[in-house]
């Protein structure tokens, strides 16, 4: 007979209990929960937006012309936090049927490997974006569009985002050392 937890992953700490992704406490969980709900009212808003058009388009023969920069924008946004999610549940870019043929050992060290080049690439990315998001606040560069939103702002999603995911990251990473692979 086949065991169905045989298949679980022994190195993620969150099957311990199966109640969702594993903690290194409060301060994350409440971050995370922060995190899901603007990412759930991004997905709200974008959906309300674009539904608003549909009728607009529909009904009036006219277009609202915000739309398709605040969908944008909402896009970016919902895609980062649920990214950052995503690397809290430690669901992000994993090949299962390779990962779960390897020993505990190997799967701990790829573990880190991997925690420790994404926490690097977060970095480069975090210090350029900052830098795109400085020049466009010094220099008052506005978008070419209806609103002319000052670019800056929607910029700032870029190196929050970012920040976000290298947070859960080292989490993983604390959860990594502080388990030893095993829970």
């Amino acid at each position: 007979m086949i065991d169905p937890t045989e298949d679980r992953n022994v190195s993620d700490p969150q099957h311990e209990t199966g109640q969702g992704p594993a903690s290194v406490g409060l301060v994350f969980d409440v971050i995370a929960a922060f995190v899901r709900i603007l990412a759930g009212l991004g997905l709200v808003t974008l959906t309300a937006l674009v539904i608003a058009e549909v009728c607009s388009r529909l009904l009036f023969n006219t277009s609202l012309h915000v739309v398709e920069e605040l969908a944008g924008y909402l896009v970016v946004a919902t895609t980062l936090f649920g990214a950052s999610l995503a690397i809290r549940q430690n669901t992000l870019f994993q090949v299962g049927f390779l990962y779960s043929a390897l020993t505990p050992r190997v799967k701990q060290v790829l573990s880190l490997v991997y925690i420790a080049l994404s926490i690097g690439i977060c970095g480069v990315l975090i210090w350029h974006s900052s830098l795109l998001v400085m020049s466009s606040f010094s220099r008052s560069n506005v978008a070419p569009t209806a609103m002319m939103t000052p670019l800056w702002i929607p910029q700032m999603l870029l190196p929050v985002g970012l920040s976000v995911m290298t947070l859960f990251l080292f989490e993983r990473a604390l959860l990594q050392l502080g388990t030893g692979g095993k829970r």
